[in-house]
């Protein structure tokens, strides 16, 4: 389970007495105190581990906690044309509430029988000026379609040319590995998952040990910490834990395809709007005044109700991995 990394509480403590400068510092044992090498190792930054073999793949190694544990996983950006997206019919087919229904329509035929000549010759009349009227309106709609076909094109290419997410997951799952040893295990393996139609995966798969699963700060996230965070009220939201919890849950809902989550996290949802304000009190200046008014707007159970959902619909899709 994920630390409180984002928020520093630092106590003012008096010391009755200050060791002279020349005299060393003793410890219980009355000699020179040593350096604790467990606080050695955890000062060392995460950015000072080597990233070569990240930056040249394009591949990141990804930290998540959530309620459940804590695990790793790969990440990676590429273009949307050049992905084909995780396939989640069995998924779906194994979740009821995510199962999709096909509805079939009959449509009976219906015969009409015309006895009276005149009346047919009516009806005939009636028919050609409709069959006119008809081509008329197709011949304008087809004009129509042209224009349309032509903009969707453009919009199509736009699309297939933004850059997407793409996670280590496989048929609507995302593989979470307990350590980095069981994550580079499973990549060495050449079992199916939804990175390996990346050009550089074989190479990762030849090159990558544990020592290289180290996620940056920036891409180590604790979503098992939101809901209690939103629910301590608007004086204790962390904004960066926040902003990263929301960054990394639309990624995942777009690249395990939860449209629920996308919905609750879209452009003018509210939870959308808890996201604007607290990007607008971390950037300062004018923003964080306007932004911290804002929050003062947004219910704190609403928000921590919307973000218990979405790290519930996320964690059903986890496929932990020892």
């Amino acid at each position: 389970m994920g630390n409180p990394k984002h928020t520093e509480v630092s106590v003012a403590r008096q010391s009755p007495q200050r060791p002279d400068a020349d005299e060393p510092e003793l410890d219980d044992t009355t000699g020179p105190a040593e350096p604790d090498e467990a606080d050695e190792a955890d000062d060392t930054p995460r950015a000072a581990v080597d990233r070569s073999l990240w930056e040249e793949l394009r591949i990141d190694p990804v930290e998540i906690a959530l309620p459940a544990g804590t695990g790793f996983t790969l990440r990676a950006y590429r273009t949307a044309g050049s992905l084909t997206p995780t396939d989640v019919t069995e998924r779906d087919q194994d979740d009821p509430f995510l199962a999709r229904r096909q509805v079939i329509e009959d449509e009976d035929d219906e015969t009409v029988v015309i006895l009276d000549e005149e009346l047919a010759e009516e009806f005939a009349d009636a028919d050609e000026e409709e069959k006119s009227s008809r081509r008329r309106r197709d011949a304008d709609a087809d004009a129509d379609a042209t224009v349309d076909e032509e903009e969707d094109e453009d919009a199509t290419d736009e699309a297939d040319d933004e850059e997407v997410p793409v996670f280590l997951s496989h048929r609507g799952k995302l593989l979470l590995f307990k350590t980095p040893e069981s994550l580079v295990s499973f990549v060495r393996s050449g079992a199916p998952n939804d990175l390996s139609q990346l050009d550089s995966w074989n190479e990762l798969s030849e090159r990558v040990e544990p020592a290289d699963i180290v996620p940056l700060d920036e891409d180590t996230y604790e979503l098992d910490l939101v809901v209690e965070n939103l629910r301590g009220g608007h004086d204790t939201w962390d904004s960066t834990l926040l902003i990263e919890a929301g960054e990394v849950a639309r990624d995942l809902s777009y690249a395990l395809r939860l449209p629920a989550v996308l919905d609750m996290l879209s452009a003018g949802s509210s939870l959308d709007d808890l996201d604007e304000a607290l990007r607008a009190t971390a950037n300062g200046g004018i923003g964080a005044f306007m932004g911290r008014r804002r929050l003062k707007k947004i219910g704190a159970q609403t928000a921590s109700l919307g973000w218990r959902t979405i790290v519930g619909k996320i964690s059903a899709v986890v496929d932990w991995r020892d």
